[in-house]
């Protein structure tokens, strides 16, 4: 099932959640929504479920208009972190429980609902656990199950809100690997919420990162972890080694910085940043550098560097520990930056009327 969602907004009180999403997505794809806290993700999946409406903007599947539908007539799947599911019922009547409550004329027949969720058991690899009760189960088994009672119903667009958050980070791996599998032989059309990452990237056909209520950019992690569209998103990423450069003729230059292994920017001339994740920053040793390190700790691993200019900016940086050159507390060094995105600094300007009060004079 396609989505197309255009110039959706929603409003809690003063604060705006969404501030104009537009966002389409294809028939049997697994889309991630990725942000930090409070970027909008989740009310956007609320939207789509039918938990929540929007105060202006269109929602289409298919080219319906699903905001003209309620949330029970929407054949949605929606599973929760929580698993939300009722502690009083067996494994197998969890997952029946939205066929077996469906208006009796489109109600299947108990034979026939018992025979999907046998086959949702299976394929979900839950079977020996039928007869068990949530609170019999491990954290991994209750979000099997409620992804199997998400899919009893076979729903048209399957959705999923931080689906491994409550989990151990072992767990978590198995499982995103258990999902896409599952996704891939349902051939449903799949949104996910997550703040990781690691699991957005290795689940998603796509990846759609937000940040304040907006859309920052949308793409595979090659592109997002690579070409960052903004600082937010450079930040987000883990480029938070930001550094003062100029731009001249497309090109990056710093005091005691090597920068040509960063392409040439279509980027107007002046003063810029580049922001650069430690793991791509490498310290190189010099005489004259007017960098000094200031902190050294070794992982195994790693080596973990803080290094301080002689103007008062520090680097963290981060290098494989056997391939890092001998390198003391206060040893004067050149950071050469090894991947990193460039954007302008943000422009004064200097001709709008200052917002500070002026002095005035007092009367005598």
């Amino acid at each position: 099932m396609s989505i197309t969602i255009a110039g959706m907004t929603k409003r809690f009180d003063r604060t705006e959640v969404l501030r104009g999403i537009d966002l389409s997505v294809e028939a049997g794809e697994l889309l991630a929504l990725l942000g930090p806290s409070g970027s909008g993700k989740t009310t956007l999946l609320k939207i789509i479920a039918g938990l929540e409406w929007p105060d202006a903007g269109q929602l289409r599947v298919e080219g319906q208009d699903w905001l003209q539908l309620a949330a029970r007539d929407r054949r949605i799947g929606f599973v929760f972190q929580n698993y939300a599911l009722f502690p009083h019922m067996r494994v197998r009547d969890n997952i029946a429980f939205g066929l077996s409550v469906r208006p009796r004329a489109d109600r299947p027949a108990k034979a026939q609902i018992a025979a999907t969720v046998d086959e949702l058991m299976a394929f979900l690899q839950i079977d020996h656990l039928a007869d068990r009760y949530p609170a019999q189960l491990s954290g991994g088994q209750r979000q099997r199950v409620a992804l199997g009672r998400a899919l009893a119903i076979q729903p048209r667009v399957l959705l999923l809100d931080e689906p491994f958050g409550a989990l151990d980070a072992a767990i978590r791996r198995d499982l995103r690997r258990w999902l896409r599998s599952v996704h891939e032989a349902t051939g449903s059309t799949t949104i996910f919420v997550t703040h990781d990452q690691e699991e957005a990237f290795e689940l998603a056909d796509r990846v759609v990162v937000m940040g304040d209520g907006r859309i920052a950019q949308i793409g595979d992690a090659d592109q997002i972890h690579d070409h960052p569209a903004t600082p937010f998103v450079a930040r987000f990423m883990g480029a938070t080694v930001e550094l003062p450069v100029t731009l001249a003729a497309g090109r990056a230059q710093g005091s005691g910085l090597d920068l040509t292994a960063l392409p040439r920017r279509a980027l107007p001339d002046g003063p810029a940043q580049v922001f650069v994740r430690p793991a791509d920053l490498r310290a190189v040793p010099d005489a004259g550098g007017p960098w000094h390190i200031t902190s050294r700790v070794s992982t195994g691993a790693d080596l973990r560097l803080t290094a301080r200019h002689d103007s008062g900016t520090e680097a963290e940086i981060q290098m494989p520990r056997r391939d890092a050159p001998a390198l003391a507390q206060g040893a004067p060094v050149t950071l050469r930056v090894e991947a990193g995105a460039i954007f302008p600094s943000p422009r004064i300007d200097t001709t709008a009327p200052s917002i500070l009060p002026r002095h005035k004079e007092i009367a005598r």
